[in-house]
């Protein structure tokens, strides 16, 4: 059986499978896209099987990319007002801890793509449907994203202080050019290692979430005093909202975007078969014998 085209964070322990196939190998859980019965978009939805609805996805991107900005919006404002407790290091560790959390709470449900820019590099790669059905799944996707995000800080700036509170924005920390340019090649990284991760089956899936999670972490080390490291677009749309700051809003939406398509586009490049992990062992198995 070949790999669906559509899938998102489905390898190893966040692979798309039904509750009847949850106990079998991952390469069982794929359906052959030529094998599909007419009427597949009625017993699938956004790709999903049809005991996951594609409300149920939109209210699992929600919830994670809520708890993401909640988490690591809030623990850079409590950093701020407690004189560096949580120290950087500390504040980039968050974030990556709660990307991890998420991949491993909802991947199984909704793909916890948990950011537009990774939506969008999914399905240039041609692994998420723009369409499924009647249901536009990449924008409903992004809307969903972003809404979490600013009403996640909306909440933030209500808890700690008000309206004249600074939100958490990401802006640059030096120009504009050096942010993006740095925002390209950290959601490049990121959406590289999601791709071999999510979508290969001869990597190790069960790691998903330690992998990106950690990918995070070191993006934001190192990125995190120049350009705030987003590599988000709704992490810093949602703020830049609440705050009502835009300044240099466009580097923070089209730096991860760029960046993500072209991290997809790349891992395809090195991608040498999209036969699944069993299939290959079966066919190696053939040789020898």
């Amino acid at each position: 059986m070949a790999r669906r085209e559509d899938d998102s964070y489905t390898n190893g322990s966040v692979f798309e499978a039904s509750v009847e196939e949850g106990t079998k190998d991952k390469s069982e859980a794929y359906a052959d896209v030529g094998e599909q019965p007419e009427d597949a978009d009625d017993d699938a939805v956004c790709g999903m099987p049809a005991s996951v609805s594609f409300i149920q996805q939109l209210i699992a991107e929600f919830l994670a990319t809520f708890f993401l900005i909640f988490a690591g919006c809030g623990v850079i404002t409590v950093n701020e007002k407690n004189d560096g407790m949580a120290t950087f290091p500390g504040v980039a560790v968050v974030w990556g801890m709660t990307v991890m959390a998420m991949i491993y709470a909802v991947g199984h449900v909704s793909g916890a793509h948990i950011n537009p820019a990774v939506t969008v590099g999914f399905a240039i790669s041609g692994r998420f449907p723009w369409r499924k059905a009647s249901n536009y799944c990449v924008p409903a996707y992004m809307l969903v994203q972003t809404v979490a995000a600013t009403m996640a800080s909306l909440m933030l700036r209500l808890m700690f202080g008000g309206r004249h509170e600074p939100a958490p924005v990401t802006v640059p920390g030096g120009s504009n050019v050096q942010s993006l340019v740095l925002e390209f090649i950290i959601t490049f990284y990121l959406m590289f290692v999601i791709m071999a991760v999510a979508t290969d089956d001869r990597a190790v899936g069960q790691m998903a979430g330690l992998a990106v999670g950690g990918t995070i972490i070191l993006n934001a080390l190192f990125a995190g005093p120049v350009s705030g490291a987003s590599m988000n677009p709704a992490r810093s749309i949602g703020p830049a909202l609440v705050g009502s700051k835009y300044k240099a809003l466009w580097v923070y939406i089209f730096g991860p975007f760029a960046g993500a398509a072209a991290g997809a586009w790349a891992y395809n490049l090195i991608r040498r078969t999209d036969k699944t992990l069993g299939e290959i062992t079966k066919s190696t198995s053939r040789t020898n014998n």
